[in-house]
């Protein structure tokens, strides 16, 4: 196993090790588990790269020739394991409509493990396109890498010094707040829903430190796209069928909260899906030029490492070979063929299976492409964690299920049933595309920024894959023998809610048996159309120094409240931080410090999450019946609300200010020396 790495042909840096590996692996046993139970749980994932890092280090700390870029290995490995637990947002669907009865291994472990070496390939290209192409922040990624170079003492000795307390002070704060929230003497959501005429409405957000470090890092013009998002759904699309008459019969629900929140679901994040579909078709031809310049740049790469140049390459150029990229993509086909093969020997894809399979080959390989451009867009915008990576899931299963309505038009109950079934299948292999490259381009951003090798670390992503894949399935085959799956046939009163799967189950069903409200999808087409048509405006009018990226709108209107309300409120404290921060005395250091704060609060409550999820796994096997209040102490009192708001605002305040006296003071540095981390502030 290769151990260094020649940067520019003079410092040889110890990389890509067995060690390193072999922690990566243990961590990923770890983290997957959790991130499956807390997936099927309660509907969400934490990301995995900034705990895995954390921990690498502290273990590695242990071996003097230790590097950042051997631990930016770990935490690669780490995380694109954890992030492929994402998939637990399609497989569960199969159980659900009655297809399989458990997660049979090596066929889960082939879709899981194809789907994610697939994203893995692809995200080689687009790497060039939009880490090193594109102003994207990244914000995940680039805080993973604050997070390795603090920990490494990379930086001037004051940078450090400041930095690691700004880091670890937030990083306190952060992970205090989420616990202490989890005793129920504060709370980590708040909300009400509000009567609008004769329907209602709603205003909530998660207590979320995390989210406001992502919007101080992704900046205010995402910020106020997400803001147009939520007003296009909890001004007009909730309110609008809250009053429908037809609707509220058909939800027949007790309270007017239930009846928002089924608004919500079942209509705001169909739109939303439709706005995610146009924005995303857009932002594909946007980068299109950067990915075809991407693809010319490696097979110039690849002609220099045959002609024995490979040592003058610079290192951001020093990818997996395209030749092994592109036979690599090809050959998946043929496994992807068997699987689907298999998996479609019944009735009546059975009578014509050569044209079926084949189409689905031809769209998985097309809406792969597609797929990991988008997601890798959406985690380069939002970061990985806050994509709304179930809503190209309801793309990826619309697409394949109007193929197959249209091949097998007028079949029966057991042969859409079985129809429903082979899209869901379809779909797993590329949602595992959508999930690794939603997560791949930030860490291979983290690598950018800490000097990495781009080729080993992409060797490190199909390690991280592999090991996940050989996880995630037994996991899975647990949950459901221990709880089953709300909706599945004989499920039990512990059922676990799958929600995405749920979902993305229910519109098969709903294109397939003919019952799917296609209005809604044209409505959120048309939304993102006119989202277009106003970013380029703004952009041409304003010099590009105006921008509402279309896809920010979508996520606003298809992602809940509580995951996206407080983007933009960090966005704005971020904007007004930088710009005193331009003022001061080392602009350059001012700002960085402002980042390693930001980066602290997603650390705290990373780590919080791994912690939590542990401890709610546990409290279940245990046999709690409220296993998702583990921490609780205190029973939930009235002013709970208005205390928790008090005490989060004023931590978050307390926070600038004092990152702000930190930078305020400091020595005039060399701001060459400390130009902060590019596109961060944007």
């Amino acid at each position: 196993m290769a151990t260094v790495t020649q940067q520019d042909g003079v410092k040889a840096v110890r990389e890509l090790t067995l060690r390193g590996i072999i922690l990566g692996a243990l961590i990923t046993v770890v983290f997957t588990a959790a991130n499956v139970y807390l997936g099927l749980k309660i509907g969400i994932t934490f990301a995995t790269s900034i705990p895995a890092a954390v921990i690498s280090m502290a273990v590695l700390k242990a071996f003097r020739d230790a590097t950042i870029q051997e631990n930016n290995i770990v935490q690669t490995i780490a995380s694109a394991a954890g992030t492929l637990s994402a998939i637990i947002f399609v497989l569960p669907g199969l159980i659900m409509v009655g297809w399989w009865t458990g997660f049979p291994y090596w066929l889960s472990v082939a879709v899981i493990g194809i789907g994610g070496i697939l994203g893995v390939m692809y995200s080689v290209p687009l790497r060039r396109a939009l880490v090193t192409g594109t102003d994207l922040p990244f914000p995940e990624g680039v805080a993973a890498a604050e997070v390795l170079k603090v920990g490494s003492g990379v930086g001037g000795a004051e940078e450090n010094r400041r930095g690691l307390i700004l880091i670890g002070g937030s990083t306190v704060v952060a992970a205090a707040y989420f616990l202490v929230a989890k005793t129920r003497m504060l709370t980590d959501t708040v909300g009400r829903t509000f009567k609008v005429g004769t329907g209602g409405s709603a205003i909530s957000g998660s207590l979320s430190m995390a989210l406001i470090g992502v919007g101080h890092l992704v900046g205010v013009a995402v910020g106020a796209a997400m803001i147009v998002g939520m007003l296009i759904t909890w001004v007009f699309i909730v309110p609008h069928w809250t009053q429908d008459a037809g609707f509220v019969a058909q939800v027949a629900a007790p309270d007017l909260e239930t009846l928002v929140g089924a608004a919500f679901r079942q209509k705001a994040r169909m739109v939303g899906a439709g706005t995610i579909g146009v924005a995303a078709i857009w932002t594909l031809l946007r980068i299109m030029g950067p990915i075809i310049r991407g693809i010319r740049a490696a097979i110039a790469a690849n002609r220099e490492r045959k002609a024995g140049r490979a040592a003058d390459l610079p290192l951001t150029e020093r990818d997996i070979p395209i030749g092994i990229v592109a036979a690599t993509i090809l050959l998946s086909m043929i496994p992807i063929g068997l699987l689907l093969f298999a998996f479609g020997n019944t009735a009546p894809i059975a009578a014509e299976p050569g044209v079926t399979i084949t189409l689905s080959i031809i769209y998985t390989l097309i809406a792969g492409v597609v797929i990991a451009a988008v997601c890798g867009y959406m985690a380069g915008l939002i970061g990985a964690s806050n994509s709304p990576i179930s809503g190209v899931g309801i793309l990826s299963v619309l697409g394949i299920s109007l193929i197959l309505a249209a091949l097998f038009h007028g079949a029966g109950v057991d042969e859409t049933k079985a129809l429903v079934a082979f899209a869901l299948f379809v779909t797993a292999i590329i949602f595992g595309v959508a999930t690794i490259s939603n997560n791949n381009l930030q860490d291979l951003k983290t690598g950018q920024l800490v000097d990495a090798t781009p080729w080993r670390q992409q060797v490190a992503l199909v390690l991280g894959v592999v090991f996940g894949a050989l996880v995630i399935p037994p996991i899975l085959d647990l949950m459901n023998t221990a709880f089953t799956f709300q909706g599945a046939p004989g499920a039990k009163p512990t059922a676990l809610p799958a929600p995405q799967a749920a979902i993305i189950s229910t519109i098969a069903q709903g294109v397939l048996g003919g019952s799917l409200d296609w209005g809604l999808i044209r409505e959120g087409a048309l939304i993102g159309v006119v989202a277009v048509i106003v970013d380029e405006v703004l952009k041409r009018f304003s010099g590009r120094r105006l921008h509402l990226p279309p896809l920010a709108i979508g996520m606003g209107i298809y992602l809940p409240l509580e995951a996206d309300l407080l983007i933009p409120f960090g966005a704005a404290l971020g904007w007004f931080y930088n710009r005193w921060a331009m003022q001061s005395k080392s602009p350059a250091f001012a700002e960085r410090m402002g980042v390693l704060m930001a980066t602290g609060l997603i650390v705290g409550e990373s780590l919080m999450g791994v912690v939590y999820a542990f401890a709610v796994a546990g409290a279940e096997r245990a046999g709690s019946e409220d296993s998702a209040n583990v921490f609780a102490l205190v029973p939930a009192y009235p002013a709970v609300m208005v205390v928790s708001l008090a005490v989060f605002t004023a931590a978050i305040l307390a926070l600038y200010f004092w990152t702000k006296n930190r930078a305020s003071n400091a020595p005039a540095p060399d701001d060459d020396a400390l130009v902060p981390s590019e596109a961060t502030y944007r």
